[in-house]
């Protein structure tokens, strides 16, 4: 089964996204809080597919994405934004995520979402 590494500061999305994976049967998952946490264990852990906030502290999303995808160009990434962020997901889609999700988030989107990057 796919690993999938989950990045946000809030512990709640993560926890949110993990329940819904979960339900459709994925079950190895890496967590990270911050976009510097989640470059270092991207490299570690090398992941299947990462599902990551924009807005964080430290390093935010957009710059995370771009450093994963230094080290890694086929780095399956997706971009979790909140609503009026539209400008951000553009940048994200310019700098190599996969695709986009708007939070507050629909379970069978993300789960939908994961399926298709992973050909499931």
């Amino acid at each position: 089964m796919a690993k999938i590494m989950l990045v946000d500061d809030a512990a709640f999305m993560r926890m949110m996204i993990k329940k819904a994976l979960s339900a459709s049967g994925y079950n190895d998952f890496i967590e990270a809080q911050d976009g510097a946490e989640a470059v270092k264990k991207y490299s570690e852990e090398k992941p299947d597919m990462v599902i990551m906030d924009i807005t964080m502290p430290n390093m935010d999303g957009l710059q995370a994405l771009k450093k994963i995808r230094e080290g890694d160009p086929n780095a399956k990434v997706v971009m979790c934004t909140a609503m009026g962020q539209e400008s951000m997901v553009v940048d994200a889609i310019k700098s190599g995520a996969r695709d986009f999700v708007v939070k507050p988030f629909d379970a069978q989107r993300i789960v939908k979402t994961v399926n298709d990057i992973l050909g499931k």
